[in-house]
């Protein structure tokens, strides 16, 4: 194996959406051993990090430097020096106002190898997600990209303000807000017009994007006004004037909803990354975690017994998971169920075993227990051996009804829900000060565990302005027994169907999109 080690990769994060990354730059930081990167960047990308890498920020902002540019470019040689892995990651693209050629230099003088990753520059993607193209057939056919940062009024200007003012289509300024009054009358002064359209895009690409349109004459006491601030993209231009057929961003169904997932981390992501493709906020507040059962003795038992059973019935992804690692770690395999009747709970569930190669013999209509119940009642169960991986805390009213129409159930926990441990204070802010839109509840444990975390006096405060999503009635039932108001019962017990329940009551239509 080739050993690349000191090697500096040079990446581009994008501005600012975690999507943005190229798929190069995603395997560069899956590899490095430490990862410098800037405010821009955004975090979530650490999370791809190998476990036990350093990561170190050296963020800059127009009026706070945690480390100056000298310093980050001796910080990145010194990393590399020691024989490792270095991953400099940069908002937007390196090359574009990014001093990444600065990085690049020092790297040559100190003969360390290097590779540039480009990135998604703001100068583009922002105007793109506020519906602004920076060159459009029949308004104008080139762009110019400028640092705002420069004073206009400096005499030795790099900018050419006679030139951009008459010669160039559309301009785009990246941070410079704090010379937006200057900008403007420069623009004017050297022969723009005062109408011209003008955007000031916030956030770009992010859930909490703000877009601005004003005009030259105007801008600067409109954006005042509004308190707009960097980070932000100025363009100047009569492509302006699109946003208002081409807007989308801001105009996805859950924009600019804040929205708790309860569910556990690792199951949270998929329904995380839904809420933010439909526009809001996902904001993750695990209150459970899984956890291995204590003893396997007895699933072991039955899985070394499995030809005696007539069904094996799952609950829930998590139950097909723990039991078929289970059986792998047995040293058997998918053919253990031949001739075995297979129930799954719900469309997920069902999807996962058939991911497996399993072909399931029954999914009720309605996605819990009094419906397998119903069914099996219908079944001559007398004397039939069911067995039921699941959870500890799983309801007993499937195993106790099956027992009562004869069955022999070998009800079996695969694994456990605990309590996740995490710090709280940051979720109890953001209810307190109102900025949660929706909590949702996807089980019972997780309605049981949100309510532990917090005092009991303090909840009513707290949950003043958020809005209870329950994903059934199950989980409806035990909200209630715990004092809470649940606003929006799913009608279809699936993470499918509490999202298009929480899009209903937004009052922004029906959706069509597979979980």
């Amino acid at each position: 194996m080739l050993e690349r080690k000191p090697y500096v990769y040079l990446i581009g994060a994008g501005p600012g959406d975690p999507g943005l990354l190229t798929l190069k730059g995603l395997a560069c930081i899956k590899k490095s051993d430490v990862i410098i990167y800037d405010r821009l960047a955004n975090t979530k990308l650490l999370e791809y990090a190998p476990e036990g890498a350093e990561l170190i920020f050296v963020g800059k902002s127009p009026d706070k430097h945690t480390f100056t540019q000298e310093e980050i470019n001796k910080l990145i040689v010194q990393k590399a020096l020691e024989g490792k892995v270095v991953t400099r990651l940069k908002g937007g693209d390196p090359f574009v106002f990014g001093r990444g050629g600065e990085e690049a230099l020092e790297l040559v003088k100190n003969k360390l190898p290097f590779e540039i990753v480009p990135g998604i520059t703001s100068a583009i993607a922002v105007p793109a997600y506020a519906g602004i193209p920076v060159t459009h057939r029949g308004v104008t056919s080139s762009v110019t990209f400028l640092t705002g940062n420069e004073d206009p009024a400096k005499e030795d200007s790099d900018i050419d303000w006679s030139f951009i003012s008459k010669g160039v289509g559309t301009l785009v300024f990246l941070m410079g807000m704090s010379n937006l009054p200057k900008i403007a009358d420069k623009l004017i002064e050297y022969g723009r017009h005062p109408s011209t359209p003008v955007a000031l895009i916030r956030w770009g690409t992010l859930y909490k994007q703000q877009t601005l349109i004003s005009t030259l004459e105007h801008v600067s006491d409109d954006a005042s006004n509004c308190k707009f601030k960097n980070p932000a993209v100025i363009v100047v231009g009569e492509v302006v004037n699109l946003r208002k057929e081409l807007q989308w961003f801001e105009n996805r169904p859950l924009w600019g909803k804040r929205i708790i997932v309860t569910r556990s981390r690792g199951q949270a992501s998929l329904f995380s990354q839904i809420i933010e493709e439909f526009g809001g906020q996902a904001v993750e507040f695990p209150t459970i975690e899984l956890a291995p059962a204590d003893d396997y003795e007895p699933l072991d038992i039955a899985i070394r017994n499995l030809g005696q059973y007539h069904w094996v019935i799952f609950t829930s992804i998590n139950g097909v998971q723990a039991f078929l690692k289970r059986l792998k770690f047995q040293q058997k395999d998918l053919r253990e169920l031949k001739g075995i009747n297979i129930c799954a709970i719900g469309p997920k569930t069902k999807e996962s075993l058939e991911n497996y190669g399993l072909i399931v013999d029954y999914v009720p209509d309605e996605y819990r227990a009094e419906a397998i119940i119903e069914f099996m009642s219908q079944q001559k169960m007398s004397g039939k051996r069911i067995l039921l991986p699941r959870a500890d805390i799983a309801r007993k009213i499937l195993p106790e009804a099956l027992k009562q129409y004869g069955a022999i159930v070998d009800e079996i926990i695969a694994y456990k829900t605990v309590k996740a441990n995490h710090n709280s204070e940051n979720v109890r802010t953001m209810l307190k000060e109102g900025m949660i839109d929706y909590i949702t509840f996807t089980s019972s444990s997780t309605v049981k565990n949100f309510v532990g975390v917090f005092n009991p006096v303090e909840l009513p405060v707290l949950l003043k302005h958020a809005k209870i999503a329950s994903i059934g009635p199950v989980t409806t039932d035990t909200a209630h027994k715990l004092g809470l108001k649940v606003d929006i019962e799913a009608k279809e017990y699936t993470l499918h169907g509490l999202l298009q329940a929480i899009l209903e009551h937004n009052e922004k239509g029906h959706i069509s999109y597979k979980i």
